[in-house]
């Protein structure tokens, strides 16, 4: 055994303190603070580290001294586990085997408690508040620094004690001099129910005797499954008589990496509710691929100077290594470039247009003559006519959203030559939407009545059906594509959103020969649907219409999860500019991809757009993870280990025991709620409660003081541990969606039974009496504020200053200077330096000239100054200009519809007093929404608050 530090460290020293004090046989190596000598490990701190005769190690302090007290077996293991930990209760009550009582010999708990708490004694110490707020902790904070072991090693390890700070003698040194009241309380302290906060909670939440009785109930029956599906099977064919789930996420385009965003917006999405279904013991087959056809595969291989073909192997390949990264569980991953696609998307067309679904018109089109041929819209930019965006695509304007026909463009472009188009004339033909409008409107309808579309899918789809239905082009003059099959067409082939969801349909037929069981079985299987907003129009509207036209049996969508955006540190992603995370990136960060999985799907976009930044992600890591529910299964594990010889013992239940599990049951019926709703964010906060009331379970009971007393408080300390164990066990079974990699970890360290690893209804024994656990380890470590820091700047990307950005509105203009004029408020507020704010305030005032001269400021001129306050004179009355009539558009409405649901999803959180940290995520999730909102419709102030007299 090696433990590696460095010099000048305080987290080494507390180390090797720790290391000499547990007496176990290994030896120290003095290291560089920077050394990288854990070999799988790429960006974490690895100094102070702990090699085991394994070979493994153990990176962080924390778990290094769990370490050291389950070996030497000198301690009680709950100073380190409790989240209790505070200098109030260190000012009360007396960790035992400490210099806090008579015992005059340093221990490991007193470690554990200076690495606990040193930040806070730092600054006490530091401000002269540390004896008189806390005298008791004053006293042995003192003794803990001028113990003869703690400065020898000081000196071992050079290290300077500026951190730590060294003692002076207070006025209240010895025993004698320590206060009464103090004094007192070292006496006849009992931690069976200490009275916390976390157990007046755990206490206080109501469960009715009908849920204990039926949570006793479910338990004696045991774990009901007796028959698993396995979803080994190949191929997988739709079982009669069994729930048969097809899910699909949005065809990623070929020609680009995938950003955080992308892989929220569908694949991931997706691939927790496969888990979710495969979990339910459901027949389920994930099919995805990557959509190769059209000018954006054309417009990328014109860039790299590949053929498109080239372009779709090299593209195709990274990303089925990114997706493979992020453990993305598909049943097959496969690509539109087939001669299956081929085959079925013309049969479809064929159908449909000899079923009369089709028309024939002629269109006006760009051509460029330079390039001599027509543009197709991704090779047309210019400027949008509904925003006024210079830089939109001839298919759709980045900016608002509004899908474009190119010669709708202000002063187009040809993409390859910049020249200027010229418009001339091509037939196409079209999908006759009208025609197929009442049978959309009752499709979309009923999906509505049934809930199965989420608020952001029925919003988009009625938006576009509201509008009236008009026919859509389904063909394009382009080489890349599926061709045409019609005579008077040729060398045309499909629109990409005629084709590209046809790619489902043919990537299960590349996947299987009997692929029709799957697409043409609505009576069988249920079609899920993940796709990011703008893709919605396309799988609520032209693909059902497609297939209702072709007249076949098709499998129909029945749920259908139009996710919102994903933004980066309240920006864009742009692979151009640097800024933000993508697939291929991720996988250099060193972060395991279970935590980014973690907070994306915490932060997944349901109701309105999200955001992903560094701090967000830490704050998970370090206060979700690691402290909540790192943090109990530990607890739970090491106790078992430790004090019950990694044995789960019997499990009798008192009252307080039914109160707890059919607690769990609540849990996990919220859980199970939210999964149906494909509400994920709000499912994977149930494990979290379920966690945290694990914790204070724990806490309540102290079984740490219960294996010390009589036989009965043994068997006692034996079932509250043990039932704490089958948490943890549920807890690897329920996080298995969202963090694969984890939970099968967690269930290694566990033994966990094979056939024990599928969801059920309520909370049961998964380890039986008798069952012997492995050895338990830490799952997350902590994510430093360094870390972070380096990452915001590495992903940060060019400077995009919002002075520099193009404005195109007023609207726009109107934020931005709100935006500029808050940076200007926090650096004057911060006292920056004046420079840098006079360089901001001209970006400010350069904004403002920009407004039109009607809502432009007047500056006061200044003149006749007095230091006395002149009498107020009544004003003339200003006759304010007249506001512009705001039109309620189908957008503007799904954005008040969405603010309404995340108001109420706020006042349902505070009415059940959730915690503040999930409070604050979502009232800033409102107030964003509210921003989107046109000035003339935000809530207004209701004015100043009358001074005090």
């Amino acid at each position: 055994m090696i433990l590696y530090v460095a010099k000048d460290c305080e987290d080494s020293l507390v180390a090797l303190v720790s290391f000499k004090l547990s007496g176990v046989k290994g030896k120290k190596e003095i290291i560089a603070a920077d050394s990288k000598h854990i070999p799988y490990l790429k960006s974490t701190k690895q100094v102070p580290s702990l090699q085991l005769e394994s070979g493994d190690f153990l990176f962080t302090l924390e778990s290094i001294l769990l370490y050291l007290i389950g070996e030497s077996g000198k301690q009680s293991l709950e100073f380190l586990v409790s989240s209790e930990i505070s200098l109030q209760s260190l000012n009360k009550e007396i960790p035992p085997k400490s210099l806090f009582g008579e015992n005059e010999t340093l221990s490991l708990t007193d470690m554990v408690l200076l690495s606990r708490l040193s930040a806070s004694l730092q600054g006490l110490k530091a401000s002269k508040s540390l004896y008189s707020s806390y005298p008791r902790v004053g006293f042995w904070y003192d003794k803990v620094l001028n113990h003869e072991l703690l400065t020898a090693t000081m000196k071992e390890l050079d290290y300077v004690p500026s951190k730590i700070v060294q003692a002076k003698e207070p006025k209240v040194q010895s025993k004698k001099q320590i206060p009464k009241a103090v004094e007192a309380k070292r006496n006849g302290v009992t931690a069976k129910k200490p009275a916390t906060d976390a157990v007046e909670n755990f206490l206080q939440v109501s469960v009715t005797e009908d849920q204990k009785k039926i949570a006793v109930k479910k338990w004696s029956e045991g774990y009901p499954i007796t028959s698993h599906i396995n979803h080994e099977d190949y191929p997988k064919k739709p079982i009669p008589g069994k729930k048969n789930n097809l899910i699909t996420s949005a065809l990623p385009y070929v020609n680009n990496v995938p950003h955080l965003g992308n892989i929220i917006g569908a694949v991931l999405s997706a691939d927790c509710f496969a888990r979710y279904c495969r979990l339910k013991n459901e027949n389920t087959l994930y099919i995805c691929g990557t959509d190769e056809y059209g000018t954006a595969t054309e417009t990328k291989a014109l860039a790299e100077g590949l053929t498109p073909q080239q372009i779709c192997d090299k593209y195709n390949a990274l990303h089925k290594e990114i997706y493979s990264w992020f453990n993305i569980s598909f049943d097959y991953f496969g690509r539109t470039t087939t001669k299956q696609q081929t085959e079925i998307a013309q049969d479809i067309f064929w159908k449909l247009h000899n079923n009369g679904f089709t028309v024939a018109q002629t269109v006006e089109q760009l051509f460029c003559t330079h390039c001599k041929k027509f543009l197709a819209d991704r090779f047309v930019e210019g400027t949008c006519p509904f925003c006024g965006f210079d830089d939109a695509r001839g298919d759709q304007c980045d900016k608002c959203s509004k899908l474009i026909n190119p010669t709708e463009l202000k002063d187009p472009r040809c993409k390859v030559c910049s020249k200027s188009p010229e418009v001339k004339t091509s037939k196409h033909l079209f999908l006759d939407l009208p025609k197929l409008e009442d049978k959309i409107q009752k499709f979309t309808d009923e999906r509505e009545a049934m809930k199965t579309y989420n608020t952001t899918t029925v919003s988009i789809t009625n938006s576009w059906i509201k509008t009236g239905l008009k026919p859509r082009c389904i063909t394009r003059d382009l080489k890349w594509g599926t061709p045409v099959p019609h005579e008077d067409y040729k060398g045309k082939v499909f629109y990409v959103w005629f084709d590209a969801p046809i790619g489902y349909i043919s990537i299960t037929a590349n996947y299987m020969k009997e692929w029709e069981l799957w697409w043409k079985n609505p009576e069988n299987v249920t079609l899920h649907q993940f796709m990011a907003k703008d893709n919605v129009p396309f799988h609520s509207v032209i693909f059902p219409a497609s297939l209702m036209a072709s007249g076949d049996n098709w499998t129909m969508v029945n749920t259908m999860d139009g996710i919102d955006w994903l933004q980066y540190e309240g920006t864009k992603f742009s692979k151009s500019r640097g800024t933000g995370v993508f697939g291929d990136q991720a996988v250099e960060t060193g972060i395991p991809c279970d935590i980014f999985r973690c907070y994306l799907l915490l932060n997944r976009p349901e109701t309105s757009d999200t955001n992903f930044t560094w701090d967000g992600l830490a704050q998970t890591n370090n206060n979700i993870l690691l402290n909540n529910l790192g943090n109990f299964v530990l607890r739970a594990l090491t106790f078992c280990k430790n004090s019950f010889g990694s044995e789960i013992r019997e499990m009798t239940f008192n009252a307080d025991d039914e109160h707890f599990i059919a607690l769990v049951n609540g849990h996990l019926a919220s859980y199970f709620k939210n999964f149906e709703e494909r509400m994920m964010s709000r499912a994977f906060e149930s494990i979290f409660a379920i966690s945290k009331i694990g914790n204070q379970y724990l806490q309540y009971n102290a079984p740490w003081v219960l294996t010390k007393g009589s036989e009965a408080d043994k068997q006692r300390a034996g079932s509250v541990i043990s039932v704490a164990t089958n948490v943890a066990a549920l807890l690897s079974v329920i996080i298995s969606p969202f963090m694969p990699t984890m939970s099968k970890v967690l269930q290694e360290q566990m033994n966990m039974p094979e056939d024990k690893l599928l969801f059920t209804e309520c909370f049961v024994p998964l380890l039986k009496p008798g069952h012997m656990i492995g050895t338990p380890f830490p799952l997350f470590s902590k994510m430093e504020d360094a870390s972070v820091a380096a990452f915001k700047t590495k992903f940060a990307g060019q400077d995009s200053s919002s002075a520099n950005a193009p404005v195109t509105d007023v609207e726009s203009l109107q934020r931005e200077i709100e935006k500029q004029g808050n940076k200007v408020r926090e650096l004057k507020a911060s006292k920056a330096n004046p420079d840098e704010i006079k360089a901001e305030v001209a970006k400010l005032l350069d904004l403002k000239k920009k407004l039109p001269p009607e809502l432009q400021q007047k500056p006061s001129n200044g003149k006749n100054k007095s230091s006395a306050k002149p009498q107020a004179k009544p004003q003339p009355k200003v006759q304010n200009p007249p506001k512009a009539k705001i039109e309620i558009t189908p957008e503007i409405a799904a954005l008040q519809g969405k603010i309404e649901a995340q108001g109420q999803k706020v006042r349902e959180l505070k009415g059940k007093g959730s915690d503040k940290s999930i409070i604050d995520a979502e009232v800033k999730i409102l107030l964003d929404l509210k921003s989107q909102l046109p000035p003339e419709l935000r809530p207004q102030p209701s004015g100043k608050k009358g001074k005090k007299k």
